[in-house]
């Protein structure tokens, strides 16, 4: 089967370049055998190869990623590790669905702590927590109420902020109140991945830059690339949405882009003048209309905004300087007291989702396994994916597969150009009926 569509690195990754520069495992060259083989460096596919070699230390596992850790859409994300459901609604009768997905995320939150404990990895990890902000009185009403009654009825510990002390928190006077909840945890994306992947086990072989062109599923395993190829009977698959060019969830995802820009330092003066001095990060109330930000640890703003329909998942570098000055009008806007501050980078990543927000996950074939489709929460959810994977495939007996596969499966997706003109539509409208929150 070959594989026509590969993601392209375009080297803009700011959480990249604000790192200091790393050497890339070497790519796949010659004939390479292997008892195991793990598609794609991100979340998942570090998560599972690291929990094979757990559950099997006597066997190899080979990990293999088209570009290198850190650069593709894990270490391309907002940076937040999310322990609540990313959107609540104001049904009570759904406190069961949340509750599994709470002991999901925590487990990850927990799991990615402890290896960045063992192994030393520098990725700016803190428990900030995350503030969820609305703009207007509608959001307030209408996201909001709802989420602290499902927080209360959930027994979750949570703090609601005014407008006045929220200012104070954030450093802008945008918001009209928002939800702070402590459980989550901040990063740098990119050198989570990064760090991930440098500390596996002996047993894993890590390949970057290693795009595979061709993949047969007969007899085992046999991926082939321009200048090798690998071969095993078992593989986990975990290349999110490029999954579905090699035979899996044929029309199942869709794919969408966001775009994020990150500003140069505050300078000592500046950070006087914006007069906070903890980092924060804060989700809108409404993702196509809002604004995710972040203050990091080394005093810097982050601006994402912009989620867009993109099946061919490819964006050119006239949208991205688009982009960068929409980011600094919006930076602007929020910030009008660092009117010099500017946009040092800006980047994209490619989101995958499903219809029905449920996950690819579980047994595909006797011997292919499957731990893609995060739904935009790729942190989380690509790690206990990637973990359970590893443990469904090995036999292991792990109570959380069940909560994993109660989430449920990708629904269909009508075929294109319905598809383009739905999602689009869709879009068009959530954008119009929801700018209150812009």
């Amino acid at each position: 089967m070959k594989i026509a569509r590969l993601p392209q690195n375009d080297r803009t990754n700011g959480w990249s370049a604000v790192l200091p520069p790393r050497a890339a495992h070497p790519a796949l060259g010659g004939d390479v055998t292997a008892d195991w083989i793990v598609l794609g460096a991100g979340y998942a596919g570090l998560a599972a190869a690291r929990r094979l070699a757990e559950n099997r230390p006597d066997e190899t596992i080979a990990l293999i990623d088209a570009g290198q850790a850190g650069e593709n859409a894990s270490g391309r994300n907002s940076g937040f590790a999310i322990d609540l459901p990313h959107n609540v609604g104001s049904s009570l009768e759904e406190l069961e669905g949340p509750q599994r997905f709470m002991r999901l995320a925590r487990f990850s939150i927990g799991y990615l702590q402890q290896q960045i404990e063992t192994h030393g990895i520098a990725c700016d990890w803190s428990h900030d927590g995350k503030y969820h902000a609305a703009v207007s009185p509608r959001g307030v009403r209408d996201v909001l109420d709802p989420l602290a009654k499902e927080l209360e009825a959930l027994g979750e510990p949570f703090e609601w902020i005014e407008k006045a002390d929220l200012t104070g928190k954030l450093g802008s006077e945008h918001f009209t109140a928002a939800i702070y909840t402590p459980g989550g945890a901040l990063m740098n994306p990119a050198g989570l991945t990064r760090g991930l992947a440098d500390s596996l086990p002996d047993t894993v072989t890590v390949f970057e830059n290693s795009p595979v062109t061709d993949a047969v599923f007969e007899n085992g395993v046999h991926l082939m690339t321009a200048q090798g190829s690998l071969r095993a009977p078992r593989i986990i698959i975990a290349a999110n949405g490029y999954s579905e060019q090699f035979g899996f969830y044929p029309r199942k995802f869709l794919h969408l882009i966001a775009h994020a820009s990150l500003s140069r330092q505050l300078t000592a003066q500046e950070r006087a003048t914006y007069g906070v001095d903890r980092p924060w990060g804060m989700t809108p109330a409404n993702a196509f209309a809002g604004i995710t930000m972040r203050y990091t640890n080394d005093h810097r703003i982050l601006i994402r905004q912009g989620l867009a329909y993109c099946p061919d998942q490819k964006i050119s570098t006239d949208q991205q300087t688009a982009i960068k000055a929409r980011h600094k009008a919006l930076f602007d806007a929020r910030f009008p007291m660092l009117p010099d501050v500017g946009m040092e980078h800006t980047w994209s990543g490619i989101v995958c989702l499903s219809r029905n927000s449920a996950p690819g996950f579980g047994k595909l074939a006797s011997n292919v396994w499957s731990a893609v489709c995060q739904n935009a929460v790729g942190v989380t959810k690509g790690t206990f994916s990637g973990v359970l994977a590893a443990d469904m495939a090995t036999g292991r007996d792990n109570p959380l597969i069940d909560d994993m596969l109660s989430l449920g499966e990708p629904d269909p997706l009508p075929r294109r150009p319905f598809l383009d003109i739905g999602v689009r539509s869709r879009f068009a409208w959530e954008l119009w009926s929801n700018r209150h929150e812009a």
